[in-house]
């Protein structure tokens, strides 16, 4: 939705957007820089997670709405459209960052029992479920942002709302070691370069973060191709006469929608087998979908409808467990090295340095290969050859097909040595204080 207004709205050109090389350098450093900050910092509005959720909602709500209002008109091609555009993408992902880092660090420290931990995946998927209905009332009101001005004033409202509900956890959210981040007797002196090294060494070397990153960095991948390509291969793949733009919109909806609605559905499987067996069945279930429809062929068009909608479902709902196994992977570190508090941030942190690359990794593969098959040529309509179109929509099918395959064979050649296992049948790892 960015781009498309940044281009079709404050009128930036497609060279505008090799200034999203900052924006990538930043995106890459600022996860690992967050984490040491709130790790280690002697700052309360750093290292007590709540408070870094309360002072950071203000500023993650204005970097939202920075994007939406230009800085002036602008013409086609402008350059201040362009600077627009990286200054928003900064300052709204390092935003994100500071506060879903403190998040991601609150989920790990309110307890360590799996229980209450499972309780906090089903709010938060809930949460999630009502924010996803917000996209649906913002095109209904603004007419699929045909009336800008209502577009941004209901950004605004989102925005408001989005502040008072992280306001609100600032305030009344709690975590084990809070007391310990607030007691000026108890926190510790700033750490050296070296000190800092060496944490994040044990991190990276800890065998089951090594792991869990490298499922998650194709589980991320996975994610970016689905969300790029699903509706590009179902218009393709899919005549308009067997499912019309209404029926590949709800399908593209759903994949949005049902993977909440599964994880919800999925609690009493979670208490009873834990998330490791859940997320390496869901692997099990992309592969055998994907190649039972390469058998089928492109011709079963009601069934590729419904694989491209389940493999979309399927993955963002293991995707969403994954803060069990990272909050896992925190108190076991916690435990072995003896530390006085968790380096959650860090662990969150480092994980995003390695697996976002995987955001872009996808979309660059994936359109370098349909490019050779003409698919911007015959996008802008230059090419009418009947084989050519064949040839391409014949690598889209294999591509939905084989990806997944490939992948999910990675991810279970990764996931399948993990050794935490069985959290959800062990009452307490150790005692809360």
């Amino acid at each position: 939705m960015l781009s498309e207004v940044y281009r079709i709205k404050h009128q930036c050109s497609l060279t505008c957007f090799t200034e999203l090389v900052v924006y990538m350098i930043w995106n890459a450093l600022n996860d690992p820089l967050f984490g040491y900050l709130q790790d280690n910092s002697s700052m309360s509005c750093c290292s007590l997670r709540r408070l870094s959720i309360l002072y950071g909602a203000p500023f993650y709500s204005l970097a939202f709405l920075l994007a939406w209002f230009p800085w002036r008109t602008y013409e086609s091609g402008d350059w201040m459209s362009g600077a627009h555009l990286v200054v928003t993408l900064c300052a709204f992902d390092g935003m994100l960052t500071f506060v879903l880092l403190a998040q991601c660090a609150l989920f790990a420290e309110i307890s360590e029992h799996h229980q209450n931990r499972l309780r906090l995946i089903k709010y938060n998927q809930v949460a999630s479920l009502l924010g996803s209905s917000s996209v649906l009332f913002c095109g209904l009101i603004s007419n699929n942002m045909d009336n800008f001005a209502a577009f941004q004033g209901f950004c605004f409202l989102v925005a408001l709302l989005g502040c008072a509900c992280m306001v609100y956890t600032g305030f009344y959210s709690e975590g084990r070691f809070d007391k310990k981040g607030s007691d000026p007797n108890l926190q510790q002196p700033t750490l050296s370069l070296s000190a800092v090294t060496t944490m994040t060494w044990q991190i990276v070397t800890n065998r089951d973060f090594q792991l869990f990153v490298v499922m998650n960095f194709f589980q991320v991948f996975m994610l970016a191709f689905c969300n790029n390509f699903a509706m590009i291969f179902a218009e393709h793949l899919i005549p308009p006469n067997v499912l019309p733009s209404l029926a590949k919109s709800i399908m593209y909806g759903a994949g949005f929608i049902f993977p909440q609605l599964l994880v919800l559905g999925s609690q009493n499987l979670l208490h009873k087998f834990g998330y490791y067996q859940l997320i390496r069945m869901t692997f099990y279930m992309e592969a055998g979908a994907a190649a039972v429809m390469l058998l089928l062929g492109p011709s079963h068009y009601y069934c590729l409808a419904l694989f491209i909608t389940a493999n979309m479902v399927l993955v963002q709902a293991a995707f969403s467990l994954f803060g069990l196994p990272l909050a896992d992977i925190i108190d076991s570190d916690l435990q072995k090295y003896k530390r006085s508090s968790p380096l959650s941030s860090m662990v969150f942190g480092t994980n995003a340095l390695f697996t976002k690359p995987a955001q872009s990794l996808a979309p660059m593969l994936v359109v370098s290969i349909l490019n050779q098959y003409g698919y911007e040529e015959i996008k802008e309509g230059n090419v009418t050859d009947p084989s050519a179109l064949q040839a391409l929509h014949s690598t889209m099918f294999y591509l939905v097909c084989l990806v997944p395959v490939c992948v999910t064979a990675l991810q279970v050649l990764a996931w399948t040595p993990f050794s935490i296992r069985s959290s959800h049948t062990t009452d307490s790892k150790y005692t809360e204080g």
